[in-house]
């Protein structure tokens, strides 16, 4: 990455997040998305994981879709987010069909930096055809150690999430999880990147 995208990616940082410099391992992951390559992150709870993906989304021009399985994460980081001053929004079942169809247009004009949708909501239909629709500009791809052979027991369409990458083969994914085997590490790799 060149040394204007570093000083924008800290300068980004600064202003929605307040830090002065990257925490290990966040640089990296921040700098292979900005590239437009893939990346693999396997950091421990609280190691600010969420930076990793949030900062380029703040800087690329599009949309940013967040797969997450948790609906309180989706509100939370929603809300941080917006308090930030950033443009984000969710779309999930907490919502009722009229505040879904809001999101929707919404995002369908071009007014959110970042969508955090669940991996069932993303494999719809209608999303896939949202996606075709808008400049999608990442696919960050949280609790990614789903897609093993173990996570599908609890979520299933981890493993439809592979469409992406043969579908959108031109918008760089991100995965991250705290926990990844070698062998959980691979399967995400050859699954989602």
């Amino acid at each position: 990455m060149t040394d204007s995208m570093q000083q924008m990616a800290l300068d980004t940082l600064g202003a929605y997040f307040g830090y002065t410099s990257f925490r290990p391992g966040q640089d990296r992951m921040v700098d292979a998305i900005l590239a437009g390559r893939d990346a693999l992150g396997v950091m421990p709870t609280g190691a600010g994981k969420s930076i990793c993906y949030q900062a380029p989304a703040l800087m690329l021009s599009g949309i940013t879709f967040v797969v997450s399985p948790l609906l309180s994460l989706m509100e939370d980081q929603t809300r941080a987010l917006l308090a930030a001053g950033a443009r984000p929004s969710y779309l999930n079942s907490s919502l009722t069909p009229a505040q879904q169809n809001t999101v929707l247009k919404r995002a369908r004009e071009g007014r959110y930096q970042l969508m955090y949708v669940a991996p069932e909501r993303l494999m719809m239909s209608s999303m896939l055809s949202l996606l075709d629709r808008v400049n999608v500009s990442l696919f960050a791809i949280d609790e990614a150690h789903c897609v093993s052979v173990w996570g599908h027991d609890f979520r299933p369409e981890y493993g439809e999430l592979e469409l992406l990458r043969t579908r959108y083969p031109q918008v760089p994914r991100i995965a991250l999880t705290a926990t990844a085997d070698e062998k959980t590490r691979a399967e995400i790799v050859g699954k989602l990147l």
